[in-house]
């Protein structure tokens, strides 16, 4: 494995890890309620839910939230190597994913961790393992 020492930035990523943590607890001190993503817009979609303006401002949030930063600083250049019907099945298999793990990513890994939730770190380490997998067998094998 090699690290691009010249686009390595510790700094920010640490930024990034803070302000994610920061958001996650003042969201769950000030609406009781972990802040992942596939539960907000589950509650967003919800026709029983009552509240949705805090889901859909948090969701309105992280979506503009690229768009501020292209403000400050240019966006880096992305590249996908993989056709639509990959991305698509992935799509697809995350969502599946999700249902079945009873949460993301960010409701497991940032907020049901800080919990000391066992299901959450069940979960993480599930999706961490299979991740690694995923990526050495589509890289070495």
């Amino acid at each position: 494995m090699n690290i691009d020492a010249l686009h390595f930035t510790p700094a920010s990523a640490v930024a990034g890890g803070l302000m994610i943590g920061a958001a996650a607890a003042l969201y769950m001190l000030l609406n009781g309620r972990i802040a992942g993503i596939s539960g907000m817009l589950g509650r967003l979609i919800d026709t029983a839910t009552a509240d949705r303006a805090s889901p859909l401002a948090f969701l309105v949030g992280l979506g503009a939230a690229p768009w501020l930063w292209r403000m400050l600083q240019p966006m880096p250049d992305i590249v996908v190597a993989a056709s639509n019907p990959t991305l698509i099945a992935a799509g697809l298999l995350v969502g599946f994913g999700t249902r079945l793990g009873s949460g993301c990513t960010s409701g497991h890994g940032v907020c049901g961790i800080s919990r000391s939730s066992k299901r959450s770190f069940a979960a993480t380490a599930t999706f961490m393992t299979f991740g690694f997998l995923a990526v050495f067998a589509l890289k070495h094998l």
